[in-house]
């Protein structure tokens, strides 16, 4: 299972993911020793844990995370890879294609901040991405006051429970509980300092989730996320299967790269976390190796697909969007970025088919003449270059999309029906 960590920044997500981490012993003692003394040496002390998931020197200097790393562990029930997304807002785009991968997430929230700016838009677009189960961890209990205070927590889980209902979450996909990552309290173990709380453990509630069901028996899915490039070896696309299975000899093609003269290739090998599988199935984040094709014939944005059934490439497609926080009227011509899974392509409001009511679907309005935020409408979307993107209907997650716009998400939608192909 992929569990994407998202909130605020500073609000604890590597913290946390580092704190699970040890106490499930996917990673040891003397490691986070190590990285004690660094952070101590840079005057980051109390930041060991993050150092776990924020390998890059950069953020280990700022004490931010920018990209999206992924680590795996494993309990008696599930095998999860832990996906730290960023909550600076900076790197909202690296966090939107964590979570286009997740299929379910944990909320970090500082017990002391309670909602912030980055909480609310990581929860919208969490509920737009296609995310249906959420853990909300209410984290940082030990620096309340007075320490582990119930009465705070209670108001901040009162606070969220009315921001999940106007985003769409339902109780039933929700549990909220208190947690310290810094002082593992309530992360894989009950805490004396939380004697008041008799629910579950961060640990205990990730062990309910549900595994996706895997759609094994669909053709092949592949967002690609980056292409390695390895003496002695070639071309390594890494990325993770949404559906189908990929495994060694299957012939696959790249879209939109196998338009602009990209090959086919040949699968030599697949990987996962270092080690060589006879298979991979959806789910699962993987490296392959390829005969025939050059890392220069790939690149990140892509998907693989089966040579005999390669994915859809939208030359336009009707879309359902939902604008969420756009400064000015949307009208036709408007031309954000799109980040659907892995690709970010410029792509325009050609017209503006229909307003919607997002609770019933019917239609309020006919060919309106701009778009304001809370407005839910059908348009037709055409991209400025070749996008690869799939009708809901057919391959669900790789239908949707974020739209980004002056450094913020401005809207986010799903692909209906694609009118016009490259193909």
């Amino acid at each position: 299972m992929n569990v994407v960590f998202i909130g605020h920044v500073d609000h604890g997500k590597s913290t946390s993911v580092g704190r699970l981490l040890l106490e499930t012993g996917a990673i040891e003692q003397h490691l986070i020793d190590k990285y004690r003394k660094e952070a101590e040496e840079r005057g980051k002390g109390g930041f060991e844990l993050a150092y776990v998931m924020d390998n890059l020197k950069e953020e280990r200097e700022r004490g931010v995370t920018i990209d999206v790393a992924h680590k795996k562990f494993e309990t008696d029930k599930t095998y999860f890879t832990i996906i730290d997304a960023p909550g600076h807002r900076d790197f909202v785009k690296n966090m939107i294609t964590g979570t286009s991968q997740a299929d379910a997430a944990v909320l970090v929230v500082a017990a002391d901040d309670g909602i912030k700016a980055q909480t609310k838009e990581h929860l919208w677009l969490a509920k737009v991405m296609g995310v249906e189960q959420l853990i909300v961890s209410i984290n940082k209990m030990d620096i309340t006051k007075p320490a582990y205070s119930e009465k705070r927590f209670k108001e901040v889980k009162a606070d969220l429970e009315k921001m999940l209902k106007m985003v769409g979450y339902r109780d039933e996909q929700v549990t909220v509980l208190p947690a310290s990552g810094w002082k593992a309290d309530n992360i894989a173990a009950k805490s004396d300092n939380l004697g008041w709380w008799n629910g579950d453990t961060l640990l205990a509630a990730l062990n309910k989730l549900t595994p996706p069901k895997g759609q094994e028996g669909d053709p092949l899915r592949l967002p690609i996320q980056d292409v390695y490039k390895i003496s002695g070896i070639g071309a390594v696309p890494v990325g993770r299967v949404e559906t189908g299975v990929l495994k060694p000899g299957m012939k696959v093609s790249f879209r939109p790269s196998a338009h602009q003269g990209g090959k086919i290739g040949e699968v030599k090998s697949v990987e996962m976390h270092h080690a060589e599988v006879p298979q991979a199935v959806p789910g699962d984040n993987v490296g392959f190796n390829l005969r025939g094709v050059a890392h220069t014939d790939i690149r990140r944005g892509d998907v693989c697909g089966p040579e005999d059934d390669p994915p859809s490439v939208a030359r336009a497609f009707k879309a359902s969007v939902m604008i969420l926080d756009h400064p000015n009227v949307i009208t036709a011509g408007y031309t954000p970025v799109f980040h659907c899974h892995t690709a970010q392509v410029a792509c325009t409001f050609d017209t503006l088919l229909a307003k919607i009511d997002p609770r019933t679907g019917a239609v309020t309005e006919e060919n309106p003449d701009f778009l304001n935020n809370g407005d839910s409408a059908m348009v037709l979307i055409k991209p400025t270059k070749p996008l690869a993107i799939e009708e809901q209907a057919k391959f669900k997650q790789l239908s949707r999309f974020a739209i980004r716009d002056m450094g913020k998400t401005v809207a986010a939608g799903m692909c209906l029906k694609i009118e016009e192909s490259w193909d």
